[in-house]
This record gives C-alpha cells, structure tokens and sequence, in this order.
C-alpha cells in the first residue's frame, strides 16, 4: 500500500534550507523539513565535516517522525547519499539531482580557487554572489537564499570534507529506491550511468534546457518528479 512519504530537502554548497522554501510550497501534501547545513544558513558558526552533515540530516529525519524520502542537491545530493547508506532504515527513497561525478581532487580544485577569489574582496563577495543569483534564480528562490545568507566561507572545509565520502560505495550499499534527476546541461552529470549503475534500485531522469541549480530553476518538474517519487511504501531491500 503506498503512502506519502515526508520529505527532507539538503542544500547546495554556501546556500541553506531556505533555498527550498518554493518547494515547501508546491509539495503541500507532504510534511516538508529542510534543515541547514553546518557552516550555513543558521549554522555558520558549526563546523562542516562529513560527520556533521550526516548528523544534520539525520535529525531532520528524526523530526520528520518516520521513514522519509531524502532529497539532496550537489553537496546535499551526496550528504544525502552518505546519509541513506549509514540509516537505510530511515530512508524510504532517495532523491539525487547535480550530484553524480564522484569529488575528485581536479573537480574541487575550481571551488577553491572561486574562494580565494571571493574572500578577497571587501564583503567575502557577498554583493556579487547575490547579484549571480538574483540573475540566475527566480525572485521566489533567489531572495529567501539571500536574506539567509551566502556561506562563502564554507568552502574549503566543504573541500576537505568531500575528499571522505565514497558515493559509488554508499549506493551500492543502500537497498532503497534511487532517483537522479539532473539538468542536461549540469557537467555533475557527467557519470550518471555510472551512479545510477551502482543503485540496487536506480533510475535516471533528465531535464533539457536545465543546468547545475535544475531544482532552483525548474520547481514545477523537479517538483513533480519529487512529489511522485515520494508517493510510496517504504524501502525494500535486495
């Protein structure tokens, strides 16, 4: 018998919950929590590791009072993917998007440079980030991202801490259904067959005329895709 699923959102690198406050709107039949990672949004001041993304995510899930459908966007899609792997109890269903190239070293290399960049200048880029996302984010996205504040700060420990995680290994350890939904233009996308090829229970969608952000972007699909994902009973193993 199927059931809705509660769903936990996880966030990109320096942005927070509140970039998924439009989903939060247009999935109004689900309970919806999407918490901050450490060394964003509210929790800045948290140190971000593995271990401590993990932990986030994991009381979210708690609060989210049962089995819930996870669904993580670039960093967030591989926290999210971590976090499925160690509690597959608690995850029914697991939702990637932006999220399927395993961190190397060369593709964390670009993140740190865009850092040493951003920190130089008076704010920590703080005027400029807003004016990239203002241009590339709907208003509804865009704003509540900004009021929370953009954790620019957070990238090289987000770096360190990506050099840890193993998601090809985490797939094929979780027992439970996984969906990858990636813009077809987003260059995390560039393994997807590989990612999805490691899942128990794996399928693929993609988006055209989407990129990296597909569910800051593209709500209404990514949206869809979510709300339907959701709609099921809980994780059956192998």
């Amino acid at each position: 018998m199927s059931a809705v699923l509660p769903l936990v959102f996880v966030h990109g690198i320096r942005l927070s919950g509140a970039c998924w406050r439009q989903q939060q709107r247009l999935l109004p039949g689900h309970r919806v929590l999407a918490p901050d990672l450490p060394g964003h949004g509210a929790r800045r001041d948290q140190p971000f590791t593995l271990d401590t993304a993990v932990q986030a995510v994991s009381e979210a899930i708690d609060a989210a009072g049962g089995p819930v459908a996870l669904v993580g966007h670039s960093l967030g899609g591989l926290v999210s993917i971590a976090t499925a792997a160690r509690y597959p109890d608690r995850v029914a269903a697991l939702v990637g998007a932006g999220c399927t190239l395993v961190p190397t070293k060369g593709l964390r290399r670009p993140f740190l440079l865009a850092h040493r960049i951003l920190t130089a200048l008076p704010d920590q880029g703080d005027r400029f980030s807003a004016r990239v996302l203002r241009r590339s984010l709907p208003a509804e996205v865009a704003g509540p991202v900004i009021e929370a504040g953009i954790a620019t700060q957070v990238i090289p420990e987000a770096m360190v801490a990506l050099g840890t995680p193993d998601p090809l290994g985490d797939l094929a350890r979780y027992p439970g259904r996984v969906l990858f939904i990636n813009g077809r233009s987003d260059h995390f996308r560039l393994q997807e067959r590989r990612f999805r090829a490691a899942c128990a229970r794996g399928e693929l969608r993609t988006v055209p005329g989407a990129g990296h952000y597909l569910p800051l972007t593209h709500g209404e699909t990514f949206a869809r895709f979510v709300g339907d994902y959701a709609t099921a009973g809980p994780a059956v193993g192998r």
